[in-house]
């Protein structure tokens, strides 16, 4: 394995899924209301999607990526549908409902709606062709094991985030009420919904 390569795609992994947004916000809420698994599953999803995204850039899919990127118009009114039920349904939740830790196929659904939520994004592919650009990595196109390794270290670092991200969380669970987790859910409602609404606008306007 190439380690330059992996490692460089490790950090390029975890800082693209660092920033806190829709997804950051569900596996928050997630983790506080099903367990940690489910929070860290949720980022899996999300990973999984980033590693996607990776590999059309690393492997230089310059048609498929086009494809992608004439149809952001679709991606964005799907993407924004998905986020305002999302964020209606977690306005919703009450803590008491959630407290059993999500078990079989709910934790299917946990890990697919991320990875489907993500994927409404394709613009996340012009983040890894910029970076993937200006750190000099557009090479690893023509070599399809150095592109692999890049890969999976975006993989493994976006990842790491989020399993960071739901240990954290679950520590302060304990320190929380079944009031403090209700405005939680509705905090977390209210802005996964804004969110989608944003993405609806942008679709809207074309921009």
């Amino acid at each position: 394995m190439d380690t330059n390569f992996f490692l460089r795609g490790f950090v390029i992994g975890f800082s693209i899924a660092v920033p806190v947004g829709p997804i950051g916000l569900l596996c928050i809420q997630r983790t506080l209301a099903r367990g940690q698994i489910a929070g860290l599953l949720s980022g899996l999803g999300a990973a999984t999607a980033d590693a996607i995204y990776g590999a059309i850039a690393a492997f230089g899919l310059t048609i498929i990526s086009a494809i992608l990127m004439q149809q952001v118009f679709w991606f964005r009114l799907v993407g924004g549908i998905f986020l305002i039920y999302l964020g209606v349904c977690t306005f919703r939740s009450k803590p008491a409902e959630q407290a059993v830790s999500a078990q079989g196929d709910t934790l299917w659904r946990v890990y697919g709606s991320t990875l489907v939520l993500t994927l409404t994004n394709p613009a996340t592919i012009l983040s890894f062709v910029a970076v993937f650009a200006g750190l000099g990595l557009a090479t690893a196109a023509g070599d399809r094991t150095t592109a692999l390794v890049l890969v999976f270290g975006v993989f493994l670092g976006s990842a790491l985030w989020w399993l960071l991200l739901s240990s954290g969380v679950s520590l302060f669970k304990t320190r929380l009420t079944a009031r403090h987790l209700q405005w939680l859910n509705r905090g977390s409602g209210i802005i996964i919904t804004a969110f989608g609404i944003v993405a609806l606008l942008s679709s809207a306007w074309g921009s």
